[in-house]
């Protein structure tokens, strides 16, 4: 997987702040044969998924409901996982997944992590993949952090852009994963309304994120990358 394209929109649904991400995948598939196993992680509360392997839609099924051991850790709390098989597997493809799910407010701030385990993707013959984010805020905000999240918990502060259209501003940014180097983990946004929507506050979850402190879904191809 060379390169993925992550585009969110955070808007109010019903008086609650909703994430709307739409992924894109084009995959290279190197020695495999047969029908080829894919596991994604999905937040909490995620609603309206649909996979698609070029423009053809795919069957997916509830991988924790059948197996509810199959959860994947993140920093924010252990999340289910969707599975679907795509048989016969082209050389070449591109996947494509649509999903929603509410907003987390962990300690005050709204909240929404997503998993980059790009690991079982990189290789001697395959050594950089770059992920490119959009996130269009499609709500008024404030005290906005984009970062990295290790599996030990580590944050990193990421460089963003920020551009408006006069109706919403759109955040970029992108991550370069390489072969034989340290990888920074997920990526975790948080952020701040002056009106705050409705929201539930998920104090519960392991990692906490006090404002002082962070001033500073397939694909996924196989088991692997949602099991870190």
């Amino acid at each position: 997987m060379p390169v993925e394209y992550v585009n969110y929109t955070i808007t109010t649904v019903n008086g609650s702040l909703w994430a709307k991400i739409d992924g894109t995948y084009p995959l290279h598939v190197l020695y495999w044969q047969g029908a080829l196993p894919l596991v994604y992680p999905t937040p909490p509360g995620t609603t309206n998924i649909s996979l698609k392997m070029d423009e053809t839609e795919l069957e997916w099924d509830n991988f924790t409901e059948i197996y509810p051991e199959a959860v994947h850790f993140t920093a924010i709390g252990n999340w289910p996982m969707i599975n679907c098989t795509i048989n016969p597997t082209p050389e070449y493809f591109t996947l494509k997944i649509h999903y929603e799910h509410p907003v987390m407010l962990i300690n005050g701030s709204h909240t929404f992590l997503y998993d980059l385990n790009i690991s079982p993707y990189l290789s001697e013959q395959s050594t950089k993949s770059t992920a490119y984010f959009t996130i269009r805020m499609e709500t008024n905000y404030t005290s906005l952090h984009v970062n990295t999240i290790a599996t030990d918990e580590t944050v990193t502060p990421m460089n963003y852009t920020t551009t408006t259209d006069g109706t919403a501003e759109t955040v970029t940014f992108q991550i370069v994963s390489e072969y034989g180097k340290p990888l920074l983990g997920d990526i975790l946004v948080t952020f701040t309304t002056a009106n705050a929507p409705t929201a539930v506050e998920f104090s519960y979850l392991l990692i906490i994120l006090p404002i002082a402190l962070i001033a500073m879904i397939i694909v996924r191809v196989a088991y692997k990358r949602k099991t870190h």
